[in-house]
């Protein structure tokens, strides 16, 4: 990794597992900073364990998850292992963890307990429901609190019972909204010397995520409906049928939608009254889609596109994992690469979406191993073998 990474010289003490934890701390990671993964003694990671398998203790999402990062196998549930957290910490690291709530506090790990002894410690929570009010104790996943949030209530198609978004968005976003706290609470110690506590949640992250429906419905006091792959707002922005596929097509202004139909080959849609303004054409939604569609169903995918990337009209082809890890533009900004683990196949892995004076750091270092990197972590710290191998011993270590 570059020298000139951002986070260089920080150290981050990870104590997650699933996704949203250790998605916040790969992207630190990939920033530069020195990532030490404490997993359980045995079974590590529940992620290690999903499907598909790479290897005998990897699977896809776990290498995809975990890159960049060094794995302690230590038992916090042993006093001994608690103990040994206490001694790796320096007075000016970033501990993160997805404990339940008081759960970092029933072993002596809570802000409270560490921030004494490290002045500048920087301590990221991340929970299902907040660490506050009737629900903070439960666990939670990322589809759950799709549920719990909205935000199925808002996707899929009117008349099918609602969907999840197929992506881990709530988990993923609450690990970026926990970067950006570290981030900011990083620049703030550079000035004051102090550290300080951050908490988020899935739910905290769902709500966000709601913010334009919660906003629509508090002003119209309409509930939203399932549109599928089209939106409230405007008409036509959804997905149509060509001869071979289907494509996305989104028109955001009146004089987009007026290219749109010379493009497709049909300028008496754009006279037509009842789809002169976005507000005609959203109240007149179903009657629109149909006009179009009857157009794009008689042309290739490949064929809409490029007749309406020339007029200069967004729009795509709806790309599987196969045509897009394939394309000309993907492979462009180079942000996948192949990855490799002891014992485990390759994996396609997708790197941190920033670059920094042109460049893009990603770490490929890889854990295939519960516990790998124990003896050189806790060498590094100032234990001796001798101490190492009685922690194995006691069962607080497994290295």
């Amino acid at each position: 990794m570059a020298n000139t990474a951002p986070l260089t010289g920080q150290r981050v003490i990870d104590l997650t597992q699933n996704v949203a934890g250790p998605y916040c701390t790969q992207v630190l990671a990939d920033l530069g900073a020195e990532v030490i993964k404490i997993e359980r003694p045995g079974s590590g990671d529940d992620t290690r364990h999903w499907a598909p398998q790479l290897g005998d203790a990897m699977s896809a999402t776990y290498a995809t998850l975990n890159r960049g990062k060094r794995s302690l196998a230590l038992d916090l549930d042993h006093p001994e292992g608690q103990a040994v957290l206490r001694r790796l910490l320096r007075p000016n690291d970033i501990v993160v963890h997805s404990l339940k709530p008081g759960s970092a506090e029933q072993r002596g790990l809570g802000y409270e307990d560490l921030q004494p002894h490290c002045a500048g410690l920087i301590y990221c929570a991340l929970s299902a429901f907040g660490n506050l009010g009737p629900l903070s104790a439960l666990p939670g996943y990322d589809p759950l609190i799709q549920a719990y949030a909205g935000i199925m209530s808002v996707n899929g198609h009117e008349g099918q019972p609602p969907a999840r978004v197929g992506v881990s968005l709530v988990d993923m976003g609450t690990g970026l909204w926990s970067v950006i706290g570290i981030l900011a609470a990083v620049a703030q110690r550079k000035d004051s010397g102090l550290g300080m506590r951050i908490d988020t949640s899935l739910l905290e992250t769902g709500l966000a995520w709601m913010t334009n429906p919660i906003a629509n419905y508090s002003a119209s006091g309409k509930l939203p409906r399932r549109m599928g792959s089209a939106t409230a707002m405007l008409a036509p922005y959804e997905v149509f049928e060509t001869a071979d596929a289907h494509v996305f097509i989104g028109c955001g202004a009146d004089r987009m939608f007026q290219k749109l139909a010379a493009a497709l080959g049909n300028n008496a849609l754009a006279q037509d009254a009842r789809f002169a303004r976005n507000a005609d054409r959203v109240a007149n939604r179903d009657a629109l889609h149909e006009a179009i569609a009857t157009l794009t169903r008689a042309q290739t995918t490949q064929g809409v596109v490029d007749k309406l990337r020339a007029a200069g009209v967004p729009v795509s082809a709806v790309n599987d994992m196969s045509k897009l890890l394939q394309d000309a533009q993907v492979e462009a900004l180079a942000l996948h690469q192949p990855l490799a683990a002891e014992g485990a196949a390759n994996v396609t892995a997708v790197g941190t979406p920033i670059r920094f004076d042109g460049a893009r750091s990603f770490d490929p270092h890889l854990s295939a191993r519960v516990g790998q990197d124990s003896r050189a972590v806790l060498a590094a710290a100032g234990l001796t073998p001798d101490e190492i191998s009685a922690l194995v011993a006691q069962g607080a270590v497994q290295a």
